[in-house]
């Protein structure tokens, strides 16, 4: 059996470094490629995924039903799913990204050194080969495929096995935008294998990949992070906290905290986290519970949390630093902006976390002492979305420092490179 075992082993390795070398010498053509072939590429995956909407349906369909007998939760079934909507705002989505400036090429800084004569430009170019784990949402192959595109970039994606069938599908349509612009195909590719040993194979493409980008639950993220030998844009958990001040407006805050909390549970720009400002918990902080309450979402509260409503059930330590992804949020009293502030660095996942006040000052003090991705004042966290930032999308939250942060669309893909040049038609040397 173990024989066995790494006989699949060395069959996916070679399989994936097979990709791996397609995909560095698709990578050089697109990174040469003009702004308006990448822009027709985008624009014809959009249209073939518009076309091709009945067969992705019909993949998803496959996906969502052995999905619902594995017992997937709600909100890992709602990623799942497809639908004429979601998938006419995946096409839309690429043709945004379409729409955007090119960021390659751009002159970042440029100056000039008058004692050796040179001149100097700081320019935004591609990362390289950038390889994405993702798990049950299959709109982040149109996504991801997009930006990477967009950005120069040739990606190779790894998918869950619960969207298998509806990320093949997607990938038919790109394959067809990309040779309709006359690219190649392999700046775009799908891991086959839905054997969990792609992961530790795609981890270890230290010389194939050139950057890691996971997205996914906290196990997946946390895996990749340990385990990478390619360098890794990190998206860990979406624990977001929203802080009532006591100088919050009632009614922005019943429905700012419905919205985050409600609109959409399963996502990591939902809200997890409620704190309350004790000077207006017994009217401000009432009616947002009340309101959660009577929308069916469970909240998990402190003590004085629990008096406010009966059907309150009793927070534990635990809830404090927990995603949920469901109709449930803990919610707690603070006595101050400070011991608010202190409690969402503490339990936080440095995400997107949110204030409620018509104070400048103190939302002045809270933006400025979160130590998260994405502060927001008098907003929704829902707003944690690359669309929303005008990005055109994202391939998710980064939640580390390195080497982007926040949401990562495609500008965010480039790194920069020096051109130095002369005037001096005899060139330039060292001297000394």
């Amino acid at each position: 059996m173990g024989g066995m075992n790494a006989m699949k082993a060395d069959t996916i390795e070679a399989q994936l470094h097979a990709m791996g070398d397609a995909a560095r010498v698709a990578f050089t053509v697109l990174a040469a490629a003009p702004a308006e072939q990448k822009t027709k590429a985008l624009t014809a995956m959009a249209k073939a995924i518009r076309a091709s909407s009945a067969q992705i349906l019909t993949a998803n369909a496959k996906d969502y039903a052995a999905a619902q007998t594995k017992g997937l939760t709600s909100a890992m079934l709602d990623r799942l799913q497809l639908n004429d909507k979601r998938i006419a705002s995946m096409a839309a989505g690429i043709e945004q990204i379409a729409t955007l400036p090119d960021p390659i090429g751009k002159v970042i800084e440029s100056w000039d050194n008058a004692e050796n004569g040179l001149h100097f430009e700081k320019v935004a170019v591609p990362l390289g080969v950038i390889g994405i784990i993702y798990e049950s949402r299959p709109n982040v192959t149109a996504d991801a495929v997009a930006m990477c595109i967009k950005s120069g970039n040739a990606c190779i994606l790894r998918g869950g096995s619960e969207s298998a069938n509806s990320a093949h599908a997607i990938m038919d349509a790109i394959h067809h935008g990309l040779r309709e612009a006359g690219l190649p195909h392999d700046v775009a590719q799908l891991v086959a294998t839905t054997d969990r040993e792609a992961v530790g194979v795609m981890l270890r493409m230290r010389g194939y990949l050139d950057v890691m980008i996971p997205r996914g639950g906290e196990s997946l993220t946390r895996r990749v992070a340990e385990e990478s030998l390619v360098p890794t844009i990190l998206h860990l958990t979406g624990n977001c906290h929203i802080y009532i001040h006591d100088a919050a407006d009632t009614a922005k805050a019943v429905r700012i905290v419905h919205n985050a909390k409600l609109r959409r549970t399963g996502i990591c720009g939902a809200l997890e986290s409620l704190l309350i400002d004790r000077k207006v918990l017994k009217t401000i902080g009432a009616a947002v519970i009340k309101d959660l309450l009577d929308a069916d979402c469970e909240v998990r509260g402190d003590a004085e949390i629990q008096k406010l409503d009966g059907r309150v059930k009793e927070a534990t330590a635990d809830d404090w630093g927990t995603e949920y992804l469901e109709k449930i949020v803990s919610a707690k009293v603070v006595d101050s902006t400070a011991e608010a502030i202190a409690h969402i660095n503490r339990y936080g996942s440095h995400h997107t976390d949110a204030i409620l006040t018509e104070d400048a000052n103190v939302a002045e003090q809270f933006t400025r002492s979160i130590d998260s991705a994405i502060v927001l004042v008098n907003a929704s966290t829902q707003f944690a979305d690359g669309g929303e930032f005008g990005f055109g999308g994202e391939i998710g939250i980064a939640t580390g420092r390195l080497h982007a942060r926040g949401p990562v669309g495609a500008a965010q893909l480039a790194t920069y490179k020096y051109i130095v040049t002369t005037k001096d038609a005899a060139g330039a040397i060292r001297a000394g």
